[in-house]
């Protein structure tokens, strides 16, 4: 029996947590067994070395398309997806805001299926109308809204590299090691474009909070933060701009001691360093103050090391976090126009902003009853391990495969049918 042929265009060879995905939509189509695929990798920022992809991949991999596939994956930005196969996928997802731009939906209603990784991004879409209205009469004339099938694939946590590791990582222990806090706390995240607080990741309001919280301790008891950030680019100018909004923030803290370390991580890592960064002894805990996530797999990356996570109560990461993460208060104000991104996060949404004194709070109540919080966050840990791996992500793509996508396998003809010439 023939397989029917499917062709996955992501970028299978990028750093970006896209490529995570990408890589492991690709392991469970594989683990699958149903379609003969072929990989159109797409170049999207850095990517990694081509002898760095699994092997298994790259027989797999083509410059271009020969024949129409019968199953078409494409992993992209909703507003960029295109038809293509005889059925068509689409694994997308939205910025965290509370509704989705017209493009995006344009987009999605493009496929025959689309993908999203969290119930939250599920919600916005679905959720969105878009009305055109006569501009005398303001009758409703046409709607925008979600008009083809839609599914929740989570993404998956790889335990063979997310797990306490078996060797040490030189790379990473020599760096973490050289730091003389014992007590280290971690945010991760693209400095993407906004105002100061209005970043996306809001990666200035958590450095922000964090001085203000254990600025009035001594400087032997005070705790440190590394930041593993950049603007999407490991070049020394983005690196430089990054240590100068660093000192920019400090510059702000006023204290009678002295404002707390805050070391930048910035280049490349694997996801074996990153693993190792996180399970360091001394990284204690992971801040993230993000407006909105899709998903946030940094989140769930840190959350198996039983260690404590605390990010808002809003977005993608409550699908993982809502039993054992610390999840911090706020409320949902419009995006800042200095946010806005074309095609993908509209005039007039919404996202969530933390509240900065509760959320200095809970960092405090942290460092002070590590223990204690302990006790609830290594909960989270088996909780992941129980619904969030690779293996259950694998099961579920099959199941909604089987659900959605129709079948295009071809019988070879039996021996019985062929005619004998002689």
């Amino acid at each position: 029996m023939i397989k029917p042929n499917l062709t996955i265009s992501a970028p299978a060879s990028s750093r970006s947590e896209q490529g995570d995905r990408s890589r492991d939509l690709i392991h469970s189509l594989i683990e699958i067994d149903k379609y003969d695929i072929k990989i159109l990798d797409q170049q999207r920022g850095t990517n990694v070395p081509k002898d760095a992809l699994p092997k298994e991949f790259l027989p797999m991999v083509v410059a271009s398309l020969t024949t129409q596939p019968d199953v078409w994956v494409q992993v992209a930005p909703p507003h960029l997806l295109t038809r293509v196969g005889k059925y068509n996928i689409g694994v997308t997802e939205c910025i965290g805001a509370d509704r989705p731009s017209p493009e995006a939906l344009q987009g999605v209603n493009k496929m025959d299926l689309a993908i999203v990784p969290s119930e939250h991004t599920r919600k916005s879409l679905t959720s969105a109308v878009y009305q055109n209205k006569d501009a005398k009469t303001q009758q409703v004339t046409s709607e925008l809204k979600l008009t083809t099938k839609l599914e929740v694939l989570f993404e998956g946590l790889d335990l063979s590299i997310f797990n306490k590791p078996t060797k040490p990582c030189e790379s990473i222990n020599s760096t973490i090691d050289s730091i003389s806090e014992k007590n280290c706390y971690l945010v991760v995240g693209t400095w993407e474009k906004g105002d100061f607080n209005h970043d996306r990741k809001d990666i200035g309001g958590a450095i922000k909070t964090f001085l203000e919280a254990f600025k009035h301790k001594s400087a032997k008891n005070q705790p440190a933060l590394i930041v593993r950030t950049s603007k999407g680019s490991y070049s020394l100018t983005d690196r430089e701009d990054m240590l100068d909004r660093i000192r920019q923030i400090r510059s702000t803290v006023a204290s009678t001691t002295t404002v707390p370390n805050v070391y930048l991580l910035h280049g490349e890592l694997s996801s074996k360093e990153s693993n190792a960064l996180y399970h360091h002894s001394k990284i204690k805990a992971m801040i993230s103050f993000s407006h909105g996530e899709s998903f946030g797999r940094s989140l769930l990356e840190f959350g198996i090391t039983g260690k404590p996570v605390l990010a808002p109560n809003w977005s993608g990461p409550i699908d993982f976090l809502s039993q054992y993460g610390f999840l911090l208060q706020g409320q949902l104000s419009p995006v800042h126009a200095s946010a806005l991104v074309e095609k993908v996060t509209p005039e007039g949404s919404n996202w969530y902003y933390p509240d900065y004194g509760y959320a200095m709070g809970v960092i405090k109540d942290v460092e002070s009853n590590y223990k204690k919080h302990l006790v609830k966050s290594r909960k989270q840990k088996q909780y992941i391990k129980d619904n969030f791996t690779l293996d259950r992500m694998t099961e579920l793509f099959a199941k909604q495969i089987e659900k959605h996508v129709p079948s295009f396998e071809v019988k070879l003809p039996t021996l019985e049918s062929l005619e004998t010439y002689e």
